[in-house]
């Protein structure tokens, strides 16, 4: 009996503080329905405690060895769901090991209890129960398991649009504003890890004679080189754009709420003499969704990686030497439940805003604090984007010709 009290308690103790924690607190309605299921189960097994007490001695409840079956039978299947859980997605030994013995030992509380000959009245009506309440079970666990991971997923809209240029009043130099508009027609909200603006100055020289087969190959070929992607063109000659202006549009770790809309203006300056004949701007924005987890602010600094000694991974180093500098930025994340904010090793998000003469762009990934210089496979990454909403937002080149304001010279 002893066994069988201590089963049942711990499972009281360990289900409260996860229901509890998920009822208040998770980021979603059926991390709070886990909750409050756990909550009952708990309270399940609390009176089963009480009830294997009074069926081996005091005898003073008819239904206490129903109760006490009930309750070893609820701490059994619950047991074994987070032992599953911990196995599939934990990362804590502890908890596994934990898991495991009290899921030994509510089957053993089953059986003990079972064998004391238990009366069952209204069996039926009892059977009926359980089936229905493991059915609720099993259905919580496929909605948040299966359907959840694969509903149709939703991204804010990145849009930009400029304006009309301005002379200065020198006439030596004009500037070109930009507004970008990053809007939210989805039904949760995202967090906004970093975003990137960028301007690219392009020189599009004309042929004097129809440029032939093997040059359109041959502009063909760069496209899977850079981020610019220019025309096959007869007349137009495509140089590499230079960038000439990069910043970021909004303040890290921000958000962006549900049918929510930001929006701000940017300004690229040029002298009137510029050797460029057309200006292309970019933007994107790495977010993530706020149901999927919690970011702990701040979203703070970490590294440069042109400086000595910084502690950035293998692969910033690796694209400096191609002409890219990263600045890394870094936060701690919670998960979007108890159970595995409990039973996963923390992890953090970082955030790497990179530049160089060809381009910037910002990206971001979640791993465990030393973790992020390992690069993850393909079906890695897909699965921590999923499990973190992770994703970017591109949009752009947008472009317009400078010929009409350089002809005001």
């Amino acid at each position: 009996m002893a066994v069988i009290l201590l089963v049942l308690l711990m499972t009281t103790l360990l289900l409260s503080l996860f229901g509890l924690d998920d009822f208040f607190h998770a980021l979603t309605f059926p991390g709070r329905i886990t909750g409050a299921v756990l909550i009952v189960v708990a309270l399940a097994t609390f009176l089963a405690a009480a009830a294997v007490v009074d069926h081996w001695f005091r005898h003073s409840f008819p239904y206490s060895g129903v109760v006490a079956l009930i309750g070893a039978f609820a701490a059994l299947l619950t047991n074994t769901w987070l032992l599953g859980e911990t196995v599939r997605d934990g990362d804590s030994a502890t908890y596994r090991a934990l898991f495991a013995a009290l899921t030994a030992g509510s089957a053993w509380a089953v059986f003990a209890v079972w064998r004391t000959s238990v009366v069952i009245p209204a069996p039926k009506r009892v059977a009926a129960a359980v089936i229905v309440s493991s059915v609720i079970a099993i259905a919580n666990f496929g909605y948040q398991n299966l359907y959840q991971p694969y509903q149709r997923q939703t991204r804010p809209l990145l849009k930009l649009s400029m304006g009309q240029p301005v002379l200065s009043q020198d006439r030596k130099a004009f500037a070109v504003p930009v507004d970008i508009t990053l809007e939210n027609h989805g039904d949760v909200g995202f967090y906004v890890l970093g975003t990137e603006f960028h301007a690219m100055g392009e020189r599009v020289p004309l042929s004097s004679t129809d440029r032939l087969r093997q040059q359109w190959r041959t502009d063909a070929e760069q496209w899977g080189n850079s981020q610019e992607v220019n025309p096959l063109s007869r007349r137009e000659i495509h140089q590499p754009g230079q960038l000439v202006e990069a910043q970021p549009w909004m303040s890290y770790g921000g958000w962006v709420e549900s049918s929510d809309m930001f929006t701000t203006r940017v300004v690229v300056q040029l002298p009137i003499d510029t050797p460029y004949d057309q200006v292309a701007v970019y933007a994107s924005a790495s977010l993530a969704r706020k149901d999927r987890l919690g970011l702990e602010p701040p979203l703070q600094f970490k590294a440069y990686s042109w400086k000595e000694n910084s502690k950035v991974p293998a692969w910033v180093k690796d694209e400096e030497k191609n002409g890219l500098d990263t600045i890394v930025y870094q936060a701690r994340v919670h998960e979007n439940n108890s159970i595995d904010e409990h039973t996963r090793d923390p992890r953090y998000v970082n955030v790497y805003w990179q530049f160089g003469a060809h381009g910037s762009n910002v990206s971001s990934a979640v791993a465990r604090n030393g973790e992020d210089g390992r690069y993850p496979t393909g079906q890695e990454l897909r699965e921590l984007n999923s499990r973190y909403g992770l994703s970017d937002v591109v949009t752009g080149p947008i472009k317009r010709t400078l010929w009409d304001i350089k002809s005001q010279r």
